[in-house]
């Protein structure tokens, strides 16, 4: 199969703990600039941007964890490896996002709303959005330039490859990135708009409105977690480049079945039926198959493969 080598594979799962660790740092330093924000100016905005970034570093130990154990070579007890635990950490970081990040926010704003208190040193709130805005799009700018480089390399839109992509860490970074970015614009006006009238109910409402974006954003990205963890069938990208491959071996007359589904981050499970040129005995055709198998299995992204005889009224798949 073309659609990557091992160096390539390589280089990928590379730049995903890359952006993961970007992310972490950023993250860290916001966190602890927003929390001061929050206590010396009282903005509900800046409280639920403290909450935010907290609840995304968090995400970011779990993505480092999820990016760690999912590399696990296969064993005894799991011959198919570890890398759908990719997909179980970073539901666990997709739903610390939603409790805290989500849940915090809304819950203060509300709690704003009834019981407004002013704010004040509006100046220390706009440094520390600015600072933050600066590390946050350093950190987006990285996640955002690892998938354009791997949506081109299969000519696909960057946001629906950061959708469709079968590495949940660099969509998380990229996703709450995204959202901290937007949710830095809304912190802003609700302290402008705070400054401005004497009311913290702008203040209280941008708290409710920075929750709702990141528990649309934790939804989302636990939908996708939850699509791989129940075996989704692989991209039709990658399902084209099975068939391609298959096709292209000499000792393949045709393909009537194929399902490959992913088993981790750039890991794929093939089961094919094939039809072989020739009429060999039975033993040789077992041999056939088996070093067929190995052979698509040198492909970065075959973990596993299992081919098995088709019938001759079974129809032919075609690209």
């Amino acid at each position: 199969m073309t659609a990557s080598t091992p160096d390539t594979a390589h280089d990928s799962e590379s730049e995903s703990a890359l952006t993961v660790v970007l992310a972490f740092g950023a993250n860290i330093l916001i966190a602890l600039a927003k929390t001061v924000a929050a206590v010396v100016t009282g903005s509900a905005s800046m409280v639920a941007e403290a909450a935010h970034s907290w609840a995304d570093s968090g995400n970011e130990i779990l993505l480092l964890i999820a990016n760690s154990r999912a590399k696990r070579a296969p064993d005894r007890i799991h011959p198919l490896g570890y890398g759908r635990e990719a997909y179980v950490w970073s539901m666990f970081a997709a739903l610390g996002l939603f409790a805290l990040g989500a849940g915090v926010s809304v819950t203060h704003g509300i709690q704003e709303l009834v019981h407004a208190e002013p704010a004040t040193n509006f100046a220390v709130a706009y440094v520390v959005l600015g600072v933050s805005f600066v590390l946050e799009s350093i950190s987006f700018q990285q996640a955002y330039r690892q998938l354009r480089a791997e949506a081109i390399a299969i000519d696909r839109d960057v946001l629906a490859h950061a959708l469709r992509t079968s590495d949940p860490t660099t969509r998380a970074v990229f996703a709450e990135d995204a959202a901290a970015l937007i949710g830095l614009g809304i912190a802003f006006l609700g302290v402008l708009l705070h400054q401005i009238t004497g009311s913290a109910i702008p203040d209280a409402v941008g708290s409710i409105l920075v929750g709702i974006l990141l528990g649309v954003i934790a939804l989302i990205l636990i939908d996708r977690n939850r699509r791989f963890l129940l075996g989704e069938e692989a991209s039709p990208a990658l399902r084209q480049a099975g068939i391609e491959a298959l096709v292209a071996l000499p000792e393949v007359d045709r393909v009537t079945f194929l399902r490959m589904e992913y088993l981790g981050p750039r890991q794929a499970y093939l089961v094919a039926s094939v039809d072989l040129v020739g009429d060999y005995s039975e033993s040789r055709v077992a041999r056939t198959l088996r070093d067929l198998e190995a052979r698509l299995e040198r492909s970065s992204r075959v973990v596993r493969a299992i081919l098995t005889l088709s019938t001759e009224d079974e129809p032919t798949i075609t690209v």
